[in-house]
């Protein structure tokens, strides 16, 4: 008789946004005429540029020829684009990264939900609380998270480190010592950025105690400030200790297209074995890479043109960030983010709890945010509002809160 993952059915309800798509989609079928505007899910709404879209009608026309026809794409990536996000996204920036320590995939989502599969069972993680969902939800499902406390929003046997105003919603070094440590900066969902010094000092803690960094930095594309670091490798002993992982889709727009890379160095080790050849394992055998055209528009991210036109998309995201940062504030909201991450923190009103103050912004005002207490207890009280909106629907969107 066949049996489940029983560790499955300890998954609270559905995923926080299909939960979102599911009551916003109610409402739509019982309101047909409400116009109803979205800035709850990450997701971008401007076209793909120029620049992209040349590349990619130039790779389809190569798969419609024999002599330049592609089969399966090599299960780590084609060297072309691995040797350009080395130079551009590492090397430019003065990290020790080479192109045989970058694995390109469908994106940042799935590595960061694949990467525990190379780590024990019994490994002890710790999340910054409020978190991205699918950094607990895949522990959970591989039977790492213990029982779930009803009254607390937590599971036993996560540590979770508290991002609120009095920690400036940046996480302290905890003090039970964690193994596998998960880091999003600029944080997804509040919008907080991490100076160089105090990243350095969670690299320092993670090769004293021998943990492992898991970290996510998807939205580096918006750090403006320049004592905020792109990447983890910026910091001493990083190789040593940190896993990075990076996405296309926020700041190149593949979202629909599908893109996204991991860094692995091959610096480490644990218990005498390179995680490096770990993940190489694991990638070969359940993935049979990116598309080759979907590789080629990557590649094209890092011309020249293409690097001027991802800047622009990318400013028109921070301009709706900078709109809904300083209106929200002027009518007297409490705000954070918005500065180097194109999400904006927000303290909900008069007490309302995240999913009062969602269910009023989508009845009152026909706007939809992502309630906080969808990240983990310490995001009860405050919601998310993203900037990946169209800018003229996103100063509609403000314009009705702030009435």
């Amino acid at each position: 008789m066949a049996k489940i993952n029983k560790d499955y059915t300890k998954l609270q309800s559905s995923y926080l946004f299909s939960t979102i798509a599911k009551k916003v989609n109610a409402y739509s079928a019982a309101n047909p005429e409400a116009d109803i505007i979205r800035l709850g899910i990450g997701d971008v709404t401007r076209p793909l540029t120029p620049t992209i879209i040349g590349a990619l009608h130039s790779a389809v026309d190569e798969m419609a020829d024999a002599s330049t026809f592609r089969g399966y794409a090599p299960d780590l990536g084609y060297d072309f684009l691995r040797s350009a996000i080395a130079d551009n996204d590492y090397k430019a920036r003065g990290c020790d990264i080479d192109a045989d320590e970058i694995f390109v995939s469908d994106g940042a989502k799935s590595d960061s939900g694949n990467i525990q599969e190379i780590f024990g069972r019994d490994n002890k993680i710790a999340v910054c609380d409020p978190v991205y969902p699918v950094y607990v939800d895949t522990n959970v499902m591989a039977g790492r998270s213990g029982s779930f406390d009803a009254a607390t929003g937590k599971w036993s046997d996560i540590i979770y480190m508290p991002c609120t105003k009095e920690t400036n919603f940046l996480p302290e070094l905890p003090d039970k010592v964690p193994d596998l440590i998960y880091l999003c900066f600029p944080n997804n969902p509040s919008g907080a950025t991490i100076t160089k010094a105090a990243l350095q000092e969670w690299v320092d803690y993670a090769n004293k105690n021998g943990s492992i960094i898991i970290y996510d930095a998807a939205y580096e594309a918006y750090i403006s400030e320049a004592d905020i670091p792109h990447s983890i490798y910026e910091c001493e002993g990083a190789r040593t200790c940190a896993i990075e992982l990076r996405s296309f889709s926020k700041n190149a727009g593949f979202t629909g297209v599908r893109l996204g890379f991991t860094v692995i160095p091959k610096d480490i080790v644990v218990e005498d074995v390179a995680l490096h050849s770990l993940w190489a394992r694991r990638h070969g055998t359940k993935y049979n890479g990116a598309p080759y055209i979907i590789q080629r528009a990557g590649e094209a991210v890092y011309s020249e043109a293409g690097k001027k036109e991802i800047r622009g998309l990318v400013d028109y995201y921070m301009n709706n960030a900078s709109y809904i940062y300083n209106n929200l504030k002027a009518a007297g909201y409490e705000v954070s983010g918005g500065v180097n991450a194109p999400y904006i923190w927000l303290k909900t009103p008069d007490g309302m709890t995240s999913w009062d103050y969602f269910d009023y912004l989508l009845t009152e005002k026909n706007v939809v945010g992502t309630p906080g207490s969808g990240f983990g207890p310490s995001g009860e009280g405050y919601f998310r509002l993203t900037a990946f909106g169209d800018a003229n629907k996103t100063i509609e969107a403000v314009n009705r809160i702030c009435k």
